[in-house]
């Protein structure tokens, strides 16, 4: 694999210096954790989200495009560009065409394969949480989509964008990186339960593997709004 040039990927092991502050890093750990703590508490409170879930997914939109721009603020004071941290470039449609087909692959083999294995493996159901939050109606399934896209984006810029890269810098090691950003992914899913957040950590592993070897948070970002949204809507369905 060639080696990518400083400022051109998303996973840069040439440049191993941190690209944010220490405390920036840790307020978006406190964050992240924090959130994921209040919906692990939330999770089996029967109705929480039966009601409102077009509200929940604007909410759930502004809090992560929030902490993406906490992100751009954090790197930007090192001089990191927000296009550093997403890496990669389609000069053609074709380039476009070649990352959603690996994107439809990770899809089946990852998320169908991988975390469906070990979610089974631990006989991990899908809770009550999740189930309440797929869509409904037409304009749910529409704003579930939008929750999607902004997810695909957002945290594959948060996950493998910032903190995979972030952990490697101060580990010193990529794979240190890559394990970490899992972890901290798996839990981030706290209403979900802790079972499927251990198949997320290991989701989110192979996500950080796509994205070095890549060098783009691209094909990942497709793969999570194809795992989030088309997910989603056909677990609707199979729900029913």
């Amino acid at each position: 694999m060639e080696a990518a040039s400083p400022g051109s990927s998303a996973i840069n092991t040439l440049r191993p210096q941190p690209i944010s502050p220490a405390w920036h890093t840790v307020v978006v750990l406190l964050v992240l954790l924090g959130l994921s703590l209040l919906g692990f508490h939330r999770q089996n409170m029967p109705g929480m989200h039966a009601h409102g879930r077009t509200a929940g997914y604007v909410l759930t939109i502004l809090v992560e495009w929030a902490i993406t721009a906490f992100i751009w603020y954090g790197v930007s004071r090192r001089g990191v560009p927000m296009k550093d941290l997403i890496g990669g470039r389609w000069d053609s449609f074709i380039e476009f065409l070649r990352d959603l087909g690996i994107a439809v692959a990770f899809v089946i083999v990852c998320g169908g394969g991988v975390m469906s294995g070990i979610a089974h493996l631990l006989k991990a159901n899908t809770p009550a949480s999740v189930r309440n939050l797929l869509p409904q109606g037409r304009t749910e399934i529409i704003v579930y989509l939008l929750v999607a896209a902004t997810a695909g984006f957002c945290e594959e810029v948060i996950f493998r964008g910032y903190l995979q890269r972030q952990f490697s810098a101060l580990t010193r090691s990529a794979a240190g990186g890559l394990v970490l950003q899992g972890v901290v992914f798996g839990a981030a899913h706290g209403y979900q339960g802790w079972k499927l957040m251990v198949a997320i950590a290991v989701f989110g592993i192979t996500f950080g593997l796509l994205a070095m070897w890549r060098r783009s948070l691209r094909p990942g970002m497709i793969a999570h709004f194809l795992q989030d949204g088309v997910g989603g809507i056909v677990g609707r369905h199979l729900m029913r």
